[in-house]
């Protein structure tokens, strides 16, 4: 009987883990890129960008314009009115009369020099187009990243997870034996009773550690766009890749961090955005004084017109004309446009300095939780084999009544907060090497689209 229902429970968590749809961290990244809604709109944006260099480009260009009209006039004299000419009366008769008149046109003209606005606006433009498209690289690095600090908590927990379930099969196993020991008056039953306790504390830290990985895996699936109630298989080690990872030491790298930031400063999409955005700001500038320059236009037309479509191209007129504009008082409007377009400038200068500070900091932060990080995997090593033969000695000396219970249980928990520590700092040191690489602005994104 037993045998049958050790068998029916296999089977069910078969079944169960067969229903469940595998979620690999390409998967994850994947998924991400094709469905966040930020990286959408940012995509959508650039549309407009492109329309912008496309209109630019046709302000050297010159307008073109035709026209045609046709009227037409009737004109219905009622009569009956009368009058004397050299005495003689006369009486008009009704008159109808209808005319029709027919015109066509064509024109052009073209700004010939306009103050270098259109020069500028055209490079400002340009700048503007590839900063967002530069900025929408950066967009897909964030989704990475995070996806990545999201797919590696659900791991590290479901690693937790395996840890409190095993303290939990030690704590009920050891709650056996005592219970067996104090009915053959081996130990106390106070004995018996401080294991209950810790086995119950040991179920209730399983449990919680099953709600928080189910938190980070709604987390996941929520910034992934799925559905949180669908059950998905992520997985419950780490891969070659991630365990090459943890064999090398990054944290030695920052022995030169001045040739770290720079190469920071020439690959962060972001950082290469907001130096785009200030040259656009300073194109701003000369688009704001072309404001104090003359304007020269040139303009072409043609037309005809005639009373009779047939004849509409004998009567033809042709023209050309230079127009020279020359701006001496606007009303202050000229100086308060270049006054506005100097203080966004100023503004974009403060953003790249911040970026830039902020691109240090970041650097040098990560660089010493690398270094804490490797020296948490060193120390978890120790404590792990320290902490286990510990156990196994107290373990040993309780059996033989040489021990007390409490020491067993305090190296049982140091063991469990060796193998907790231990499995934190291997993700720490994961995900940090990620984070390097993500405010290197080398995080790889392409190989997910």
């Amino acid at each position: 009987m037993r045998t049958f229902l050790s068998l029916l429970l296999i089977i069910g968590n078969t079944m169960l883990l067969s229903a469940q749809k595998q979620l690999t961290l390409d998967d994850a990244i994947k998924i991400a890129l094709q469905k966040n809604s930020t990286l959408k709109k940012t995509e959508n944006n650039l549309a407009t960008y492109h329309s912008n260099v496309k209109s630019a480009y046709g302000a050297f260009l010159p307008s073109l314009g035709a026209s045609g009209s046709l009227s037409w006039n009737r004109n219905e004299a009622a009569g009956g009115e009368t009058f004397v000419y050299q005495g003689t009366t006369f009486t008009s008769e009704p008159v109808t009369t209808e005319t029709r008149n027919y015109s066509v046109g064509a024109g052009a003209s073209v700004d010939l020099f306009d103050g270098l606005s259109n020069i500028a606006n055209l490079s400002q433009t340009k700048n503007d187009l590839e900063s967002a498209e530069l900025f929408f690289e950066r967009v897909k690095q964030d989704i990475v990243f995070n996806t990545i600090n999201l797919y590696y908590d659900v791991v590290n927990n479901q690693q937790l997870l395996k840890v409190k379930e095993e303290d939990v099969k030690w704590n009920q196993k050891n709650l056996e034996t005592i219970t067996e020991r104090n009915r053959l008056g081996a130990v106390t039953l106070a004995d018996v009773y401080a294991q209950q306790v810790r086995f119950g504390n040991a179920e209730l830290e399983l449990v919680r550690t099953k709600n928080i990985l189910e938190s980070s895996k709604a987390d996941l699936l929520d910034y992934l766009g799925l559905d949180v109630l669908d059950q998905y298989q992520l997985s419950d080690s780490l891969s070659p890749q991630e365990l090459s990872i943890l064999q090398k030491d990054l944290s030695k790298e920052d022995e030169n961090v001045s040739k770290i930031v720079e190469e920071a400063l020439n690959k962060r999409p972001d950082y290469q955005s907001v130096k785009l955005d200030l040259e656009s700001a300073n194109n701003g500038i000369t688009k704001a004084w072309s404001g104090y320059l003359p304007r020269l236009t040139g303009s072409a037309n043609f037309s005809t017109y005639s009373n009779d479509v047939s004849k509409l191209f004998k009567s033809r007129n042709y023209s050309l004309g230079l127009t020279l504009s020359i701006p001496i008082f606007s009303n202050f409007s000229t100086e308060n446009q270049v006054q506005l377009a100097r203080v966004n400038v100023m503004n974009k200068e403060i953003v790249v300095t911040d970026l830039e500070r902020q691109i240090k900091k970041n650097l040098k932060r990560t660089f010493l939780d690398l270094q804490a990080a490797e020296k948490a995997l060193e120390v978890g090593k120790r404590n792990i084999v320290a902490a286990q033969e510990n156990l196994k000695i107290e373990s040993e000396k309780y059996s033989l009544g040489a021990g007390t219970l409490l020491n067993v249980l305090v190296a049982n928990s140091e063991f469990t907060n060796a193998q907790t520590n231990f499995i934190n700092a291997q993700f720490a040191y994961i995900t940090l090497s990620e984070q390097l690489k993500y405010y290197l602005g080398v995080i790889e994104y392409k190989s997910y689209e």
